[in-house]
């Protein structure tokens, strides 16, 4: 097993405090991953900032009461991800409308008629009900009066159309920016300079609170001189008795 497997929520974690994020959007299956962020912020406070100010901020989570986690197109139960195998199980970002169109009509469906959200015998149903909520903005209520009696003949060209509606301000903004490299680089540079800063001044806090020098600094030690040795008593010459 690589040892990223168990890395992975610490070094998460990392990032999350040393940019002082105070909300961080993520699905339902990463709340747990934030949890773990904010156990490790209250430690490091509770060892090493007792009579200071706190070094990280806790995070909260950030996750859409409507359509927290999407699940795969080829499969209602599965996570929807970019490592999967098929390409028909997930909606790209820069995916052209035909592509998104053949995803939706070989997404995998059932044989009921009309659409319910929440049945767990009609994962795939909820699944693409979340999708039409997270595209259109919809709620659950507002979803199901405008597409609840739909068949799934009906109910696809809809969620195409949607789906292409959403994308196409994002991908137009994205071949602008990529057709001008050298604002691209300017806006990566200054984005990094910002984080930079966030992260020294972070890094700064956490090594004061800890007891360790700055970095670049100097150590300067105290190095114990020898004393001195003591000079021996001169010894008094005897006086002979008088008689």
């Amino acid at each position: 097993v690589a040892v990223g497997l168990f890395d992975y929520p610490v070094l998460m974690a990392a990032d999350i405090l040393l940019y002082q994020a105070d909300l961080v959007p993520v699905g339902e299956d990463q709340r747990q991953h934030l949890e773990l962020t904010r156990d490790i912020a209250r430690r490091f406070h509770d060892l090493y900032c007792k009579r200071r100010r706190p070094t990280f901020r806790e995070p909260q989570p950030l996750i859409m009461k409507e359509a927290a986690r999407i699940m795969s197109l080829q499969d209602g139960t599965s996570k929807m991800s970019k490592s999967a195998e098929s390409e028909l199980s997930r909606i790209d970002m820069l995916d052209p409308p035909d592509v998104i169109a053949q995803k939706v009509k070989k997404c995998k469906t059932d044989s009921t008629r009309g659409m319910t959200y929440g049945d767990p015998e009609r994962p795939e149903a909820t699944n693409l009900l979340n999708i039409y909520m997270a595209v259109t903005g919809l709620s659950q209520e507002a979803a199901m009066a405008e597409v609840g009696g739909l068949g799934w003949g009906e109910f696809k060209p809809r969620l195409t159309d949607a789906l292409v509606s959403h994308l196409e301000p994002i991908q137009k903004r994205y071949a602008e920016i990529a057709a001008d490299p050298a604002y691209l680089q300017s806006v990566l540079e200054q984005g990094a300079d910002a984080a930079s800063e966030v992260a020294d001044q972070t890094l700064s806090w956490a090594q004061d609170a800890m007891g360790f020098a700055p970095r670049g600094a100097t150590p300067t030690l105290k190095v114990p001189q020898p004393k001195p040795a003591k000079k021996p008593k001169a010894k008094q010459a005897e006086v002979p008795a008088t008689q």
